[in-house]
């Protein structure tokens, strides 16, 4: 079944960003139009900004958020499984849910940046043994809240042991919050999505990696008897729009890249430029969702210009072959 194309932001606090920054932004992001707010979960800077003052949680962040806005829906590319045992993590984003009135998504990985758990203290096991934890927790989250009322949930792993857990509480969405899962991985990425995943995210790679990643996927569903089109397809990149030449390159001073290598490695040129790079990952991967990763959170001006002049050339149209919406251009309609 088609469904709208949906832009989202994507933010990085760690790179330096208050509680403050981030709110203004998501009600920026919910006042112009945008489906989504999402941030990452990371403790510690990457690359050479200072990441002052410090890095915010990911999950009393959107707490705070489901208090403070209303319509945008919020979630986490990804929440770091490294970070946090899957029954306290269950009911943390189950009550942020309920905060929420029901507009949690639930982004889940393994954790990857080892520099961050050196930093804090933070156990990192070998990536085998994270893959091992992260099935583990996937199993463990879905059955608690998939555990009925007056039911108990056990579960008895290699890795975490749960005992007669009432399940408790319960996300307002039923059977539960979206939830994703991404990434690159050939093989037990795809298929932990064909069993547990809402939706497919793919961040930071180029056209043809996506559309291959995105077939494993296809094919790990086939091999349960798991129809894909229940996957929404979804990607992440970096954004930077502007006028005219010039103020694309001004966007990408700020945030220290060059304005040719994120044309070919991001979402960046002029709006026309940027709903015909759309086009060709819609046509190509079947993608209905796309995350604008943010780096500049002072530049609202960035968000308006997106909202006004490259959100409206965006809609869906009869499905192609295998169940996708097609992309369409605004000169069809």
């Amino acid at each position: 079944m088609s469904e709208h194309f949906k832009l989202r932001i994507f933010t990085e606090p760690q790179q330096g960003a208050t509680y403050d920054d981030l709110l203004r932004v998501a009600k920026h992001a919910e006042a112009t139009g945008y489906d989504a707010f999402f941030r990452s979960d990371h403790y510690l800077k990457m690359g050479a900004v200072s990441g002052e003052p410090g890095p915010t949680d990911a999950w009393v962040t959107l707490a705070g958020l489901a208090r403070e806005t209303s319509r945008v829906r919020l979630g986490t590319l990804m929440t770091a499984g490294t970070f946090r045992l899957p029954g306290p993590l269950a009911i943390s984003v189950a009550q942020v849910d309920q905060m929420s009135g029901g507009r949690i998504e639930f982004g889940l990985g393994t954790g990857w940046y080892e520099e961050e758990h050196a930093a804090y203290g933070i156990p990192f096991p070998p990536l085998k043994e994270r893959f091992d934890r992260y099935a583990e927790q996937l199993e463990i989250i879905t059955g608690l809240w998939g555990t009925p009322a007056g039911k108990h949930f056990n579960y008895d792993g290699r890795y975490y042991r749960i005992e007669e857990s009432p399940g408790l509480p319960k996300p307002v969405q039923q059977p539960r919050p979206p939830l994703l899962i991404g990434g690159q991985g050939k093989k037990r990425t795809p298929e932990l999505a064909a069993r547990f995943a809402d939706e497919f995210n793919l961040p930071f790679v180029g056209l043809d990696a996506a559309a291959e990643q995105f077939e494993r996927v296809a094919a790990a569903c086939a091999a349960i008897g798991r129809p894909q089109e229940e996957i929404v397809r979804s990607a992440a990149l970096v954004l930077c729009v502007g006028k005219n030449d010039a103020e694309v390159s001004r966007r990408a001073d700020a945030i220290g890249r060059e304005a040719e290598e994120l044309r070919l490695n991001g979402l960046a040129g002029t709006p026309d430029e940027v709903v015909a790079k759309i086009g060709a990952w819609r046509e190509r991967t079947g993608i209905t969702r796309l995350y604008l990763q943010v780096l500049d959170l002072a530049d609202l001006d960035h968000l308006d210009l997106v909202a006004a002049e490259v959100a409206p050339a965006l809609t869906s149209a009869p499905d192609l072959p295998g169940g996708f919406p097609r992309f369409r251009w605004k000169s069809e309609l």
